[in-house]
């Protein structure tokens, strides 16, 4: 049986939770380091995602950053220190990066939608965390980059996430020039779904809320079945799409959805 991962006080502290309407809100909270993406801070993010996918009464979950910075990408402080290593730092970069495209998985295949909330910068493997997340709602001060070219480490493993948000173009000039893009320009290309003029916190708080009134069973399906046909041909994309279709209506929710719909009254969703 699998067993959900635990957390100390200290590495719990580095993603702190509250949950409010069925929403569930983390936010990394270490502004000293502008909450880099340390093996602690992944560790720590991770254990809450664990957690939270295990619980019913969570619809969905918001993503925010407390600190002058969404997220500065990896600990750069933390991964020089392992230069000096016997193997110069191999094994250590290769956990790091093993465990931070773990997270980044983790949130495509958590059952509830994730929102980022981002009002500061969010670079290189923020910029990853960010375009990861299932929806994302950026402040007017918003501002994203993948600027590992300026230091000679090109940002492959954000790559990853960008590319599948943005158009390939679009996802090149970020990688290759490393110059910091506004929200207005995140929006544009694709790479953040709205900008709140009250700030991300607010727009992303608002959007959850709407979410959580869904029927939580079709968006655990519906979540499920988008990544899994995206990577497919269209002909394999249908089919795991059709049966998908089939197994969202004989759950619960459906008969209860249509049946409410013809007695024109509110549905009453099931708990899971």
């Amino acid at each position: 049986m699998f067993e959900p991962m635990t957390l100390d006080a200290e590495t719990s502290a580095l993603v702190t939770l509250e949950t409010a309407n069925q929403v569930a809100i983390l936010t990394l909270n270490s502004p000293a380091s502008r909450n880099a993406l340390s093996l602690a801070m992944i560790e720590a993010l991770s254990g809450r995602l664990d957690a939270i996918a295990r619980q019913n009464d969570i619809r969905v979950v918001m993503l925010q950053a407390e600190g002058p910075a969404f997220c500065a990408g990896h600990d750069l402080k933390e991964l020089t220190a392992h230069r000096n290593d016997p193997d110069r730092g191999r094994a250590f970069f290769e956990e790091t990066m093993r465990a931070c495209s773990a997270l980044m998985q983790q949130i495509a295949g958590l059952p509830q939608p994730v929102i980022a909330a981002v009002d500061e910068m969010a670079t290189a493997a923020g910029c990853q965390l960010v375009a990861s997340c299932d929806l994302a709602v950026a402040g007017p001060r918003a501002r994203f980059c993948t600027p590992g070219v300026d230091i000679g480490l090109f940002c492959s493993t954000p790559a990853v996430a960008v590319s599948r948000s943005v158009a390939p173009k679009h996802a090149m000039e970020m990688l290759l020039t490393g110059v910091p893009i506004g929200a207005e320009e995140a929006l544009r290309i694709g790479l953040v779904n709205r900008i709140s003029a009250d700030g991300a916190r607010a727009g992303a708080h608002a959007l959850a809320r709407l979410i959580a009134k869904k029927s939580p069973q079709a968006i655990r399906f519906g979540k499920k079945a988008f990544y899994e046909q995206r990577e497919k041909p269209l002909a394999e994309a249908y089919k795991l799409a059709s049966a998908t279709m089939v197994e969202n209506m004989l759950a619960e929710d459906a008969k209860e959805g249509v049946a409410a719909f013809f007695d024109k009254r509110a549905p009453t969703w099931a708990e899971k």
